[in-house]
């Protein structure tokens, strides 16, 4: 903190900006018209300085906002000098600062005293930008150029006004335009919240004197992110884990990641990852510098601001038309997926550094699935539904279940929602018993989700991971089961499906999803008995699990502990 700062006037606009940025996301929530947006809430809101410097993010997708500051330099590189009130620059093409297509970002400029004094930031994942499947998403997409609409920087909004012929061009290339263009109209609704909200703090304090907190927020975070990493025992620490293929061929794609602590700072080189791909998992840059810098930052103490002066301690490299740096035409719709994996590389390789505060493998991020297709009426329907499932276990406790990704912050989407607003039936929405990684301290349990059409036909795009490569335990904890697909036809016939699936549904016909748990913690045969036979009673372990994995010995179905008789089978088995 610059000296001249005054640390209670700092604090109040520190936590005046935090403020900010959340009314800003609840604008969002409020006004949006999809549920990919309102109900699984796949969206971000930040403030950037008049540099582009992200100063404030709210509570909502940190690996959005990580690439923020790549997209800002574009739009900056392109408008900076020609910006006025009442402006809302969009893009989302992943050449351009973008990260893939549906992710949409706008960019407000705010002023005051008629000086560019920030910008707000808001981030969305739009049901459809057109492209050759509905949802926009599949990862099976083998160029740029299928995947939809490429928006380069430009003016949705001018002077307050907008854009018609931008608002038509998109209209015409997407299948929902309401609700595409209803989500565009939220992000500037949210974007003008936070302009009038920042104006407010402006006239307090003055435009100079903002600035030079924001400055002097940044100069803050960095201070504190340097310190805690000087703690850290220098030295390289590698990882590999693995995507299970891209869906096109069976080949594994590997995610190597370096760390290098070197003083007060981190080296990350992703030299050896896969090269890119012809389906459509690449990482953009500014992706992979995201899922980064949200790694580290989780190694991190909890008090240090979410801003981009953690950036200036971390330094990202990855080789040029790679998964994690493609060049064009590469696709990228289906980019989380490696980005969950970039996440998950990093955890293995930091928790050799600071293995208290590192947990084991989640679920391998979110399960994607699109259905769409046109009711009778005529009318589209598309579904963009992203189950989100368990954590790994923790150092000192025991995964969670049926919650988002650590790497995101998405919630799933109601049944109600789903099947009052779409021809389909979720006939399972549930936890599965023994998916679990066993440990002293177990992963969360993977969830279940299956989909009856209702309507004559519709697509399929399923993008899951961890068949093959299923998520990993700590410390010796034991691995997660993997994923699972099953198509059940309508006449009764069963088929197992890959990882990934593009194919066509029809009606009566139905999709089971069944993800993964979390990746355990420790010795599974250190875990507290009573533990064991707590999670037996529950239903979360069967009792021949609780033997097999923790050497406990439990009535299956009174979920009563036999203690005698667990302190014999343990000692037989040398624990």
């Amino acid at each position: 903190m610059n000296p001249r700062t005054d640390p209670v006037t700092f604090a109040v606009i520190k936590h005046g900006l935090d403020a900010i940025v959340d009314e800003m996301a609840y604008t969002v929530l409020r006004t949006a018209r999809s549920e990919i947006v309102k109900d699984v809430m796949d969206y971000s809101a930040a403030i950037c300085d008049s540099e582009g410097r992200m100063i404030a993010q709210a509570k909502t997708i940190a690996l959005h906002l990580g690439a923020v500051p790549e997209a800002m330099h574009v739009v900056l590189e392109r408008y900076k000098d020609t910006l006025e009130e009442g402006d809302a620059v969009i893009l989302n093409d992943p050449y351009q600062g973008g990260m893939h297509l549906p992710d949409i970002f706008m960019f407000m400029p705010i002023f005051s005293e008629e000086e560019l004094l920030a910008f707000a930031v808001v981030i969305c994942h739009h049901t459809d930008v057109g492209g050759r499947v509905p949802g926009s998403n599949a990862s099976d997409s083998t160029e740029i150029y299928q995947e939809g609409i490429r928006i380069p920087p430009l003016k949705l909004f001018e002077g307050g006004r907008p854009n018609t012929t931008l608002m038509r061009l998109i209209e015409l290339n997407v299948r929902l335009p309401d609700r595409v263009i209803g989500d565009l109209k939220a992000q500037y609704a949210a974007c003008r919240a936070g302009s009038l909200e920042l104006a407010k703090l402006s006239k307090r304090y003055g435009v100079s004197g903002l600035q030079e907190h924001f400055s002097a927020l940044l100069d803050y975070a960095e201070r504190m992110t340097r310190e805690e990493i000087a703690t850290w025992t220098d030295g390289t620490y590698t990882f590999e884990d693995h995507i299970d293929d891209d869906g096109l061929s069976d080949t594994p794609l590997p995610i190597r990641v370096a760390i290098t602590v070197a003083g007060d700072c981190v080296l990350v080189d992703y030299s050896g990852s896969a090269p890119q791909v012809a389906a459509a998992l690449n990482s953009t840059k500014s992706y992979t510098n995201s899922c980064t810098y949200l790694s580290v930052r989780c190694a991190l103490k909890g008090d240090i601001p979410n801003n981009a002066g953690v950036f200036r301690a971390i330094s990202v490299s990855a080789p040029e038309a790679s998964i994690l740096n493609p060049v064009l035409p590469a696709a990228c719709a289906a980019r989380a997926l490696t980005g969950y994996r970039v996440v998950d590389a990093m955890f293995g390789a930091l928790a050799q550094i600071v293995p208290d505060r590192v947990p084991a493998a989640g679920e391998g991020g979110n399960t994607v699935v699109c259905l769409g297709g046109y009711r009778g009426d005529g009318s589209p329907f598309i579904i963009v539904d992203m189950i989100c499932g368990a954590w790994g276990a923790r150092p000192n406790k025991d995964g969670i279940e049926g919650v988002t990704n650590p790497s995101q912050n998405l919630s799933n989407t109601p049944v109600e929602t789903l099947e009052s607003q779409h021809p389909v039936r979720v006939e399972e929405y549930a936890l599965v018993p023994d998916s679990c990684g066993a440990g002293r301290w177990r992963g969360g349990l993977g969830l279940s989700r299956s989909y009856r059409v209702l309507a004559k036909e519709a697509g399929l795009q399923l993008r899951a991971d961890r068949m093959k490569f299923r998520p990993y335990g700590l410390q010796g904890g034991g691995e997660a089961p993997g994923s699972k697909n099953t198509l059940v036809e309508a006449n009764g016939e069963t088929h197992l499906l890959p990882s990934k699936v593009n194919r066509q549904m029809y009606k009566g016909d139905l999709i089971h999803h069944i993800q993964p748990g979390g990746g355990g913690f420790g010795d599974p045969m250190t875990r507290d008995p009573i533990r064991v036979a707590a999670d037996v009673w529950n239903e979360k372990i069967s009792a021949v699990y609780a033997r097999d994995e923790h050497g406990v010995v439990v009535d299956g179905l009174t979920g009563e502990l036999d203690r005698v008789a667990t302190t014999d089978l343990r000692a037989s088995l040398g624990k």
